[in-house]
Order: C-alpha cells, then sequence, then structure tokens
C-alpha cells in the first residue's frame, strides 16, 4: 500500500509540476500580447522585445521522479516590425517607428497549446484524486 500511495503521489507532483511551467508560460504569452503594439519611449528606440520561455526538466528527491520548470526566458531576437509613420513621438529621424517582434496569432496558438497542456495535466490531477478516493472506498467496505 505504500508503494501505491507513493505512486500516487508521484503522479500528483509531475503533474502539478505541469501546471505550474504552463501557467508560468500563459504569463510570458499575456506580457507579449499585452506588448504587442507598443513603441519605445524615446524616439528612435527600441520597443518591447518578445520573450520566449523555455522548460528544465529537474530531479525531485522527494518524489524521486523528474519534474517539469519553467527555465530561462529567452528574448527573441527576430527584427522588429517597422512603420513609416513621421507623426509618431517613438518615430526616428526618418520618420520610421519600431513595432515588437510579436504575431498575435502566434501568441495565441501558443496560449492554446499552453491552455490544452495545463489541463491536461489538471486531468492526471483529478483522475488520480478519483483513484484515490476508490482506493479508500474500496478499502473501507
Amino acid at each position: 500500500m505504500a508503494e501505491d500511495s507513493m505512486d500516487f503521489s508521484r503522479s500528483m507532483g509531475i503533474a502539478t509540476s505541469g501546471l505550474r511551467a504552463q501557467a508560468a508560460r500563459m504569463r510570458v504569452i499575456s506580457e507579449n500580447i499585452a506588448n504587442a503594439e507598443s513603441t519605445a519611449q524615446t524616439p528612435g528606440g527600441d520597443p518591447y522585445r518578445r520573450k520566449v520561455p523555455t522548460f528544465t526538466s529537474a530531479l525531485d528527491r522527494a518524489l524521486d521522479a523528474r519534474v517539469v520548470t519553467l527555465g530561462r526566458v529567452k528574448p527573441d531576437n527576430s527584427n522588429f516590425r517597422v512603420k513609416y509613420e513621421p507623426g509618431n513621438p517613438a518615430a526616428d529621424a526618418a520618420g520610421n517607428v519600431k513595432y515588437p517582434n510579436v504575431n498575435p496569432l502566434v501568441e495565441m496558438t501558443d496560449m492554446r497549446d499552453a491552455q490544452r497542456s495545463y489541463e491536461a495535466n489538471l486531468n492526471i490531477i483529478s483522475a488520480t484524486r478519483r483513484m484515490i478516493q476508490r482506493t479508500l472506498d474500496i478499502l473501507k467496505a
């Protein structure tokens, strides 16, 4: 029985790490979306740069299992979008304004993927809880 409870605990711990990692990923994606149309504070300056979340695998000694965590959040070094807007306060001397390298369609696709992964981990936790409850019900009988 102790081995079974450890398996339940391990399943819950691994799924919980997935929930945390996907929630952190969604925060980064939300920041990207929120800044998609922002401009620099100074004329000719650089605007917000898209951030890309990464994941790492770590050993959880208490669970004796590998779990996922949010790794470094890296900048996306692709080019900024440039628009000719001479009247914009963020325009450079040539009248060009740099906009973030954020594509809202890509961000929404990433958000949907993160949501699905979050829901999958939540379903694992729910299924594990149901199995624990059924085990307890059997033991009571």
